[in-house]
This record gives C-alpha cells, sequence and structure tokens, in this order.
C-alpha cells in the first residue's frame, strides 16, 4: 500500500515548473482583471451613450467628421456636464464646465497632451507641444524670451508684408465667392515661415513648392488620423497609401528644415564680428536665437532645433489662419463691425506708425476677434491624458484616462455669455465685466498655454485690419449652413465662403505698409 501510494506521486513531480507557470499565470491575470474592474468601477457613474464590449462607442463614431462633431455637442446636451466616451478599451471624458476646466489646466501634474500627439511625433519629434515633464519644463523656460515685445514689433514688418501680397492675391477674387482659407493658410505658412526660418518662401505666389504641398499633405492626414479610430494604429496606418504618402512629405520637410538650418549656420557665423560674440544683424528669427542658443553651451543639437522649427511652423500657420477665416466669416455676417473697426483705426493711429502699442489701442478690432475666438475656437478641443487621478463632477477619473475639454462649448456657457449663440463683440469692451477665469480660453490657460499667443493675436489683428481697409467682406453661409469638424483645429467642411469688393470709393487707404511700421533699429 505504501508502494502504491508512493508510485501515485511520481507522475505529479514531473509537472512542479508547468503547475507553477500556470500558477503565475492566473496571478497575472487575476491581477489585471481586478485592476480593470477598479478602473471601470470607477467610471461606473460617468454618463455614457451605450457602449459595446471590446469595441466601446466604435459604432456610433464610425461616422463622417461634421456628424462626430455634431454628435458631441449633442451628448454634452443629453448627458449633462461630463459625458463618457470609449473608444475600444480607452475612456474619453468630455467636459465643458469652467469648474472642472480650471482644476485640470491650472494643474502642474496634468500637463500631459492625449496619446494622439504621438501622431505628430515623427514630424514634431520632441518639441514644446509634444514633449512633456522636465524636457518640456526646459523647453518652455528656453523659448518664453523668444515672444518678448521687442523681437514682436521687429516681426511686425514681415507680418505686413506678407499681408501686403495677401490683399493683392485677393483682387484675383473681387466680386467672386471664394473660400478664403487657402488664401489665410498661405498667408500665415509665409509669415511664420520668415519669422521662425528667416526664409521668404513665397508660397502666395509659388502654389507649386514642394515644401508648401508637403505642409499642406500633412496637416490632412495628422487631422484625419485625429478623429478616425480605424487609422490610430501605427502599424495599420503605415501599411495605407495614406500612410506612404505621410512619410513621403514628411521626408521632403524634414530636408528642407534641414537645409535652411544648414544655411542659417553659415550665416549666422559670418554675420559675427571678429571676436565671435556679438551679431552684425541684429534681425532675428526664432532660428537665430536657437543657434545663440547653440554657441552658450544650452545643448540643443540639430535635432533639437528641428523639432522647435517644425513645431512653430506647424502650431504657427494653421492657428493663424483658421483664426483669420473665423473672424473675416463673422465679420462678413456682421458688417457693421467693419466700419466701426476702420472708422477706430483712423481716429486712434490714421498716418501715424503703426506699433505693437497702438495696435493695442484698438478696442473693437480686439473685441470681434475675441467675440469670433468664443464663436468659434481654433482648437476646439483640449485633450490631457491622465496619469495622476484627477476629480472632476464628483467623479473619480482614474489613470489612463484621457480627459478633453470641449472650447465650443465652454465658449457657450449662459451664465458667463448670455445670448451665447449671437455675435456681441460688446462683451469683450474693457467696460464690460469679465468672465471667470478659465470659462474662456482661446489659447488653453495655465502653464501649457499657447506660447506664441500674442504673436499669434498680432498676425491677426494686422491681417483683419489690412483686409478690412482693402475690401468690404460679405459671407454667404449662415450659421445653421455650416458644417463644423473639430480635428486640430475648427474647419467647415466647404471652408469659409465669402465675397470681397474694394473699398476704392471710401475715404481709406487700401493697405497697411511697411513704411508706416517702426522698429528700434529704424
Amino acid at each position: 500500500m505504501v508502494a502504491m501510494s508512493m508510485s501515485t506521486f511520481v507522475p505529479f513531480t514531473g509537472s512542479w515548473v508547468t503547475f507553477i507557470l500556470l500558477l503565475s499565470l492566473l496571478v497575472v491575470f487575476l491581477s489585471l482583471f481586478i485592476k480593470r474592474t477598479k478602473f471601470l468601477y470607477s467610471l461606473r457613474n460617468v454618463p455614457s451613450p451605450v457602449a459595446l464590449p471590446l469595441i466601446g462607442n466604435a459604432v456610433q463614431l464610425n461616422c463622417s467628421l461634421e456628424e462626430f462633431f455634431r454628435k458631441l455637442l449633442e451628448w454634452g446636451k443629453q448627458f449633462g456636464d461630463i459625458y463618457l466616451l470609449w473608444v475600444g478599451p480607452r475612456p474619453f471624458v468630455f467636459v465643458y464646465r469652467v469648474e472642472d476646466v480650471q482644476p485640470l489646466l491650472s494643474s502642474s501634474i496634468h500637463i500631459d497632451k492625449s496619446l494622439e500627439y504621438s501622431y505628430l511625433k515623427p514630424w514634431l519629434g520632441y518639441g514644446l507641444v509634444t514633449s512633456t515633464g522636465t524636457h518640456w519644463q526646459t523647453l518652455r523656460k528656453l523659448l518664453t524670451p523668444t515672444f518678448h515685445n521687442e523681437l514682436q514689433q521687429q516681426y511686425l514688418k514681415s507680418v505686413v508684408r506678407e499681408t501686403t501680397t495677401l490683399i493683392s492675391s485677393l483682387k484675383a477674387e473681387a466680386n467672386n465667392v471664394f473660400d478664403v482659407v487657402p488664401y489665410a493658410k498661405r498667408a500665415a505658412l509665409d509669415i511664420v515661415c520668415e519669422t521662425t526660418m528667416g526664409y521668404h518662401l513665397n508660397s502666395q505666389v509659388n502654389f507649386e513648392d514642394d515644401y508648401v504641398s508637403s505642409v499642406e499633405k500633412m496637416t490632412s492626414i495628422i487631422q484625419m488620423r485625429f478623429t478616425n479610430i480605424w487609422m490610430a494604429n501605427d502599424t495599420i496606418f503605415n501599411l495605407t497609401s495614406l500612410g506612404k504618402e505621410h512619410d513621403k512629405a514628411l521626408k521632403t520637410i524634414h530636408n528642407f528644415v534641414d537645409n535652411i538650418i544648414l544655411e542659417r549656420k553659415i550665416q549666422w557665423k559670418t554675420n559675427r564680428d571678429s571676436n565671435f560674440n556679438q551679431p552684425i544683424n541684429n534681425k532675428k528669427a526664432l532660428l537665430d536665437l536657437l543657434l545663440d542658443y547653440t554657441e552658450n553651451n544650452v545643448g540643443l543639437t540639430d535635432s533639437d532645433i528641428r523639432d522647435q522649427v517644425n513645431t512653430f511652423m506647424f502650431a504657427g500657420h494653421d492657428t493663424a489662419a483658421m483664426s483669420i477665416s473665423w473672424i473675416l466669416y463673422a465679420l462678413g455676417r456682421h458688417p457693421e463691425y467693419q466700419q466701426k473697426i476702420i472708422d477706430e483705426f483712423e481716429a486712434i493711429i490714421g498716418d501715424n506708425e503703426l506699433t505693437m502699442d497702438n495696435l493695442n489701442k484698438l478696442a473693437w478690432l480686439e473685441a470681434c476677434i475675441k467675440e469670433t475666438w468664443r464663436l468659434y475656437p481654433v482648437a476646439p478641443l483640449i485633450a490631457r491624458q491622465i496619469y495622476n487621478p484627477i476629480k472632476l463632477m464628483n467623479h473619480n477619473i482614474p489613470v489612463g484616462s484621457t480627459v478633453l475639454i470641449n472650447l465650443f462649448m465652454l465658449h457657450r456657457d449662459p451664465r458667463y455669455f448670455p445670448n451665447p449663440e449671437a455675435y456681441q463683440p460688446k462683451r469683450f469692451l474693457s467696460n464690460t465685466p469679465k468672465p471667470p477665469p478659465f470659462a474662456y480660453i482661446p489659447f488653453s490657460a495655465g502653464s501649457r498655454n499657447c506660447i506664441g499667443w500674442k504673436f499669434a493675436t498680432m498676425v491677426v489683428k494686422v491681417s483683419i485690419l489690412s483686409i478690412l481697409r482693402a475690401y468690404k467682406i460679405e459671407s454667404m453661409d449662415s450659421p445653421d449652413q455650416l458644417r463644423l469638424i473639430s480635428s486640430i483645429v475648427l474647419i467647415n467642411k466647404y471652408g469659409i465662403r465669402i465675397k470681397i469688393s474694394p473699398r476704392q470709393n471710401d475715404n481709406t487707404s487700401t493697405v497697411i505698409s511697411e513704411s508706416d511700421i517702426k522698429t528700434k533699429e529704424d
């Protein structure tokens, strides 16, 4: 009996390794199961459209881009101040009340952009938009001085020069109905290219430039990936025709910027005195300032410089172009403000020199711009990846969630903007009570707000002022005819259709010229 009893254990001794492996797998599985259960449990009370196992709300999100944006607004009204969408296993939490926006954006912890920003890394590398943590903090501190007031005044001439070209280009469209967005994009691209790289791209004249077409291609592809969940996976995307177009455009962009950096390095060294410690020419583009930093042993490599240049080219031109387009749309719908802006310019500036100081005195111009940014925020969604728990609307949002702020709805909060759908620039005049902090954030807010917001505002002011003094604007579509798409920027599916007519019979000069501007070097 003893012998038989011992023999029964012999087969078992050979399976101890298998047993331990199975037990380990079971422990791992249970651990993941418990973790996932806790994760789901913490989100159990957040309102959500009906979601299916594994794929979540993918069925509802399998729609056109304008339908997607419309659903975001409808769900906001249906579910209240906070709601949840499941994209596969990932939760996307949407908020649009200042009570949630302020703790999120004012936090020094929740500064990471959503995982979707990884789509930008092949182009922007580890620039200011895509970096995070200590690397981002170092870059932010390093780049902040590049937007001080003296340089803004210097950039003003470049803005006026390119805006003059824009006015000339628009002559071909006089009395026609046309989409103004392509014109605004090329003008903004020329402005940002000159102020960022010190290079005159001339895209408003040369439509066939490879760099220009590559930037447009990259921007459209990335915008598509931000809203198309089926293109989220890099492996799948790289196998598609769009993936191949992306790589081709990326190569063109990198080669162009690398060549500019090389040329500017040579010029930068040549334009220094015999002691190599002081630039002879005080004019500086962003690229020149970055080269100065390398001389001071900041530790920027050529790749780092390229990342920053590409970041400002990407972030600067598209946002400025859509700002200009939407403001023209709003003013075309409300022509009475066109005359207010022109009259104010003649009264305050007239034949005097144009400076940053007197540009900022144009209250109606600024109010009309701000009201347009309220109704049509250039970046309608701000996304943060949650790596530390946060409480929003009494819900504990767990690590692994993505929180999105809907600026389109935030800026329409009737508590702070009565009659929110109406275009009323007087909301932003100095004698009108201001909304609370974080209730109006066209350039985001907190530590990760837009570093170039003053520059962007200057570009928009000069562009709008110049266009209005040259042309009367009429918008062709009513707000209910717009088919809005929330991508990286807010766009209308069929562009911004306007009609312009010259002001040759008015007592206003047609454009602002470079001779109207004084800089310190003058």
